[in-house]
Formats: structure tokens, sequence, C-alpha cells
């Protein structure tokens, strides 16, 4: 695989700029980190119309003519505005599993309804007191004729709020990893709670509760209590997609900051701005090899593993480093007049917290590269 950029990539990414530059609004950028929201409806509305949701897709589904290689350019660009995506990237996630897991009607109704951008899905996988073991989950399903009664609560349901549908993890009988089942639950069925919760990283998350849910068995995923097998194909795409907290462009513009301050002839100063370059280009190389064995019909398993790894690591490093680098002032925020960089820096920090955790430990992608690619013994009994 050749990662050097090409020339048509290159024309891509102009396009992207100019595109960026024509729709793109910076009051967005306020609204959603004063929001904790990291998802802007209005945003989401225009990819759809310009058909860069759909770009790459099956046309049987709902796919787009529009180039994908232009339509990567964007979402790049997007990124590096500082615009979250999560409302897009949760979905993303679930339909590439429906692909794979789903029936043939969820996959004629629900792909081309979240392209046109009229359906937001999110996660229901973590519960109260559960931490990151999904094996764990007590939200029970049982069956009611055609029917099923969903009852239970969940945790970080992320852009909630904000979705249509959310993507249920629930317990449909005993043994703690063969008894699971997924559901696609319409979040304005009778039954549904959504309440906020706002974490230190300044996101607004969810915690959602489910107190007898009717969903027709249309609704579910995969086999009955065949959920840990639909939810190792949905992690691998989690793990393999662009890390959200990452921000290319962050370097740069800090880059420019210590030239502006007079400090990046200093050696410490130009040692620390090389590591963190070679860092991003690193992040860069792994998240494309990821998601071009996703767009070749793959699962990028271990790839991804290695990609989320590496990505959630590396931001944490930078915005540390960046604090260090631009001292004291670093930590006003965005409100603050006198923030270096529009406090993006203060901001990226707190967020990036979550990354090595969100989407399975580093701890638990450090077992998976070991066993998958190195050939290590397992640390501790494989999942049945």
């Amino acid at each position: 695989m050749d990662f050097t950029p090409h020339d048509a990539f290159a024309a891509h990414r102009e396009a992207a700029r100019a595109w960026a530059a024509e729709h793109l609004k910076p009051e967005w950028v306020d609204d959603e980190r004063l929001r904790g929201a990291h998802h802007h409806p209005e945003l989401h509305r225009l990819l759809a119309a310009h058909g860069l949701l759909a770009a790459g897709w099956p046309a049987e589904y709902g796919g787009s003519d529009v180039d994908r290689g232009f339509a990567d350019a964007v979402f790049e660009e997007i990124h590096d505005y500082g615009l979250a995506q999560d409302g897009w990237i949760t979905t993303w996630m679930v339909l590439h599993t429906l692909l794979r897991t789903g029936t043939e009607e969820q996959k004629r109704t629900m792909i081309p309804a979240a392209l046109r951008g009229e359906a937001i899905i999110v996660l229901g996988y973590t519960e109260p007191g559960s931490g990151s073991d999904m094996a764990a989950a007590r939200t029970r399903a049982v069956p009611d004729g055609d029917h099923w009664v969903i009852d239970g609560a969940k945790m970080f349901t992320s852009t909630a709020d904000q979705g249509t549908h959310v993507f249920l993890l629930t317990r449909t009988s005993e043994p703690k990893n063969r008894g699971l089942t997924f559901f696609l639950v319409p979040l304005d069925a009778s039954g549904v709670e959504v309440q906020p919760v706002h974490t230190v990283g300044g996101q607004r998350t969810n915690a959602t509760f489910y107190t007898g849910v009717r969903v027709p068995d249309s609704a579910r995923v995969g086999a009955v209590d065949g959920g840990w097998d639909v939810v190792r194909i949905a992690m691998v795409f989690e793990r393999g997609t662009r890390n959200g907290n990452h921000r290319p462009g962050l370097l740069d513009r800090a880059a420019s900051w210590a030239r502006d301050a007079g400090v990046v002839d200093d050696p410490g100063v130009a040692e620390q701005l090389a590591r963190l370059a070679i860092d991003e280009e690193v992040a860069r190389l792994l998240t494309a090899r990821a998601e071009w064995i996703t767009r070749d019909g793959g699962l990028p398993g271990v790839e991804g593993s290695m990609a989320k790894l590496f990505t959630s690591e590396a931001a944490q490093r930078q915005h540390a480093a960046l604090l260090d680098l631009l001292g004291a002032e670093a930590v006003l925020d965005q409100r603050a007049p006198d923030a270096p960089l529009a406090g993006e820096v203060e901001f990226a920090f707190r967020n990036s917290l979550v990354d090595t955790i969100y989407g399975g430990t580093s701890e638990i992608m450090r077992e998976i590269i070991a066993a998958g690619r190195l050939g290590l013994p397992r640390s501790r009994p494989k999942e049945r």
C-alpha cells in the first residue's frame, strides 16, 4: 500500500478546502463547544444535502455519485476546522455493522434514511456500574409475541438527545456472553427517557432509561443471543475510525505560535514539536490503513486496534505537551480573550482524557495486538 498522497488526492484537498471555506461557519464551533454537543445538526443536514454522507455507499442503499476521495477530504477539513461529527461517526459504525449482520429490510430502510441525514444512530452499550464490560449488560429484552419488551438503563449514550435510534445491547438469556441481543430502538418510542450527563471534557453525554419499551422483532439485529458476534464486528469499526480528538491542524497552529513568540529555535521546543509531528504522521498512516481495509470490504481488526491505541495516546501526549509549551495561559478556555489559540488546546486536552477508554481501553487494545499480530498468548480466557 502506497501512503504517499497522489495528484488526485491533492486536487481533492484543494476542492475540499474551497468547499469548507464556502460552507463552514465559525459560530458552529463555538456552539458545539459551549453546548458540549459534539454534533451540529445544521452541518449534518448540509453534508446530506451535498451527497457527502452517501459517498462511497452502494447505490442500492442510497449511495451518491459524489467522489469518495473528495468526501474524505471534506471530512478531514471539517475535523481540522474543529467541528465534531459524533452523530455521523456512530451512525457510520452501525451502518457498516448492518451491512454485515442486518436483514435486507433493515439495510433498505435504515441505510438510505441515514445517508439522507434523516436517521442518526447512537450507541447503547455501557451500563451504570458495568464500566467497559459489555458482557455484564443487565438491560433485559423479553419476548412478547412478535414483539420484545425492554427494561433497563444505559450510560454515556452520547448524542442521544439529537439522535433518532439507539443501537441497544440487551440481555435475552443468562449465559454472560452468549445471552446478548441487539435491537435498533427508536429514541421517540414510548418508555424511552434521555437525561443529560456533563463530563469534565465539556461534553454533554446522556443516561438513557428504558421502561416497558416495545419493539417489533424486525428491530432485532442479528440472531437472538447472538449479540456478542454483532458487537465484535461493531467494535472493529469503532476502533478503525478516525480518532475524534486527534487534531492534525492544531500542531501547525502551535508551531506558528512558537515562531511568533520567538521560542521555536529553542532546542527543547524544537525537539518537542518534532516528536509530536512524528506522532501525527504515524497516526495518519495507521488510520489510513484501517480505513483502506474497510473501503476494500474487509474488517480492520488488529489494524483498527493499532490505529485506536496509537491515535488516542498520541492525542493525549500532544495536548499535554502543548499545554506545557504555551504556558500558564494555555488553561484559559475559549471565552477568555487572552487564551492562546482561542482556547483550543485546553478544550482538546480535556476532551482527549476519555479517548483511551472509549471503544476499548488501551490495555484491551494491547492485548488484541499482542495476540492477533504478534501471536503471543492471551492474558485471559477467550470470550464465549
